[in-house]
């Protein structure tokens, strides 16, 4: 026997009953292209939602991060361990104070700030809710440090919170006023060593107009700092 070709077929003609065969070697088609093809794509769509997956994943992370930070600093402004940044209050000699006479303001309408500048921890909050129940809105809650000796509090506002801070000196006995630039009508208070407590609210209520107060205005700079 011989290994020639049968008689009618060329060599190198397609072998029968093998259509992908020619010359010994396998012809690529169009099956074999759609495999690879689609084999390569599922491959590429697999890394795409693994990229995708990994990044999901880093972002929830980063988020519930950021929430747990934010809950540790309100917690921690709340308890009294964290202060806000506020500047040092330095109240020097002040020649004049408004006069007034200023109407209680109902206290819906008074926005507060209260901050702590003694060694008592949660003492802002303690003011902070002992006011809410009052009706006043708090706004911030914090701590501060002031240079003045055996002061109660100081009760700070802008030009437009005049009878705001009027309203808040009913609440607290023996405060002294201070003026700044801001623009709104929000009042601060500065607690200090010799706070100890709000007045009964009937007499705060019961307040009939008149001036602000301001004890320190002298021609001599304020106490030595504590």
């Amino acid at each position: 026997m011989t290994n020639q070709p049968p008689r009618g077929q060329h060599e190198g003609a397609q072998a029968k009953g093998d259509p992908a065969q020619w010359h010994g070697h396998r012809i690529v088609t169009e099956e074999d292209l759609g495999t690879v093809f689609h084999d390569a794509e599922d491959d590429a769509a697999a890394r795409r939602a693994k990229r995708r997956r990994a990044f999901h994943g880093v972002v929830l992370g980063l988020l519930i991060a950021v929430l747990i930070a934010a809950a540790i600093v309100v917690q921690g402004i709340a308890a009294g361990w964290i202060n806000l940044p506020r500047p040092d209050i330095r109240p020097g000699a002040q020649t004049d104070c408004p006069a007034g006479p200023y109407l209680y303001q109902p206290p819906e309408t008074v926005t507060v700030n209260v901050y702590n500048s003694t060694p008592t921890p949660g003492l802002a909050t303690e003011v902070s809710e002992a006011l809410k129940a009052r009706g006043f809105n708090v706004d911030q809650t914090g701590n501060s440090t002031v240079n003045r000796a055996g002061m109660t509090a100081i009760i700070l506002s802008g030009p437009g919170g005049e009878a705001a801070a009027f309203t808040v000196q009913q609440q607290i006995p023996s405060t002294h006023y201070i003026q700044d630039d801001r623009k709104d009508s929000s009042v601060d208070v500065v607690l200090g060593s010799t706070y100890e407590g709000l007045v009964p609210v009937e007499k705060a209520q019961a307040a009939i107009p008149g001036p602000i107060s301001c004890p320190w205005i002298s021609g001599s700079p304020p106490a030595d700092a504590e």
